[in-house]
């Protein structure tokens, strides 16, 4: 939305393998700059790699492209590009509002630690409007595809009535990407993703990322040279590469995605698919108007106990059981035990998290072994 006219004449696959061609040598990737500072008066832009380093700028410089922002900021882990963004824009008497249905440590993050310092937060049920334009909230953050009940909010009139009302849109596109989705199309939101997951997709690398425009990006910069949240050049250099496969990957999990949930829904085993490409989800109509694709995660319950479910879970072999997602490999977790043990039994009953409840991050396999592995898997459960 705010890219120059060059980038716009590249489409998303080829602005993720477009390099910039290092003057000095001729490098055709980047290099990695592993320093700790940088020699002066030579290093007049770049002083220490804590505050800037050109790994991590060209690092910056793709997300922003990929989002369609004018700015990017990476950080060494999600939860880092989340708690600087919200502490450097948020002060004691504001008012945020967000959805119980998101990823367990961001919402320990608003109701435990803000709540100390004198923020005020509102916690609203899953599918409800979280902007509550009747309380005036500061803030309001949201995820595009939320973990782990996978529902799509309504980005369109949640960009129109933040716009209308002065409230800054913090929104979560890690589970969508920029293949399936980009919210800075709709309004001058701020984005932020666990780069870990999806966007980078390896499994071995931490990292998060914050888009947006203005002096917002100013202030949660800023910050992060302050608090030292930042992403070394290594793990920029990682992460470069492992963006470079997104399209071709998320093409490849969205089509595996859509087919296992469809053969889940038909598992004796199973007494509930939760997935956004699917017409039983309860926002599949908002789904098919925003998303270019459903997105790599499918929630399931299986029929029986807790324990079953985990029993489920631990079956998986092709189909590895870890508290993670978006990597090329297949993983399953069990999110009342994992990703979001840190709710209370109330919280998670609140949102409709069930104890039988597995949450499945499709990767690039053939789908046909994976089918083979769920049917495995639900069928040795007893």
């Amino acid at each position: 939305m705010q890219t120059s006219q060059k980038e716009l004449k590249l489409r998303i696959g080829s602005k993720l393998v477009a390099e910039k061609i290092e003057p000095l040598t001729g490098a055709i990737t980047t290099p990695i700059y592993q320093t700790t500072s940088f020699a002066f008066p030579v290093g007049e832009k770049y002083r220490y790699s804590r505050e800037l380093n050109p790994t991590v700028e060209r690092l910056n410089e793709l997300v922003a492209s990929i989002e369609l922002g004018e700015r990017g900021i990476s950080f060494s882990s999600g939860m880092g590009a989340i708690s600087t963004t919200v502490l450097s824009l948020i002060k004691p008497g504001d008012l945020v509002s967000l959805q119980m249905d998101i990823f367990g440590r961001t919402l320990r993050f608003f109701t435990d630690f803000l709540s100390k310092w004198g923020v005020k937060v509102k916690v609203v049920e899953t599918g409800t409007l979280p902007t509550d334009i009747i309380a005036k909230p500061n803030f309001v953050f949201v995820e595009t595809i939320t973990n782990p009940l996978l529902r799509v909010p309504d980005l369109e009139r949640l960009c129109a009535e933040s716009k209308e009302n002065g409230i800054t849109l913090i929104v979560d596109n890690t589970f969508a990407t920029p293949i399936n989705l980009n919210p800075l199309m709709y309004c001058n939101a701020i984005v932020v993703h666990s780069g870990s997951k999806f966007l980078i997709g390896h499994n071995d690398v931490i990292a998060g990322f914050v888009i947006g425009s203005g002096n917002a990006m100013n202030s949660i910069d800023l910050l992060r040279r302050t608090l030292g949240t930042s992403i070394d050049p290594h793990a920029a250099y990682m992460a470069i590469r492992g963006i470079k496969t997104l399209k071709v990957r998320m093409d490849a999990i969205n089509q595996n995605s859509l087919a296992l949930a469809e053969f889940l829904e038909d598992h004796p085993k199973v007494s509930k698919v939760i997935y956004p490409g699917l017409s039983s989800h309860p926002d599949y109509k908002r789904a098919r108007r925003l998303l270019r694709g459903y997105g790599g995660v499918i929630s399931f319950e299986v029929k029986g106990t807790g324990n079953d479910a985990i029993s489920v879970m631990k079956k998986g072999n092709l189909i590895i059981p870890a508290q993670t997602l978006g990597g090329v490999n297949s993983v399953i977790s069990h999110p009342a035990t994992m990703s979001h043990r840190s709710l209370t039994a109330e919280e998670r009953k609140k949102i409709g998290l069930t104890d039988t409840l597995l949450r499945l991050s499709v990767g690039i396999e053939d789908v046909e072994d994976l089918k083979e592995e769920l049917d495995r898997m639900l069928s040795d459960s007893g």
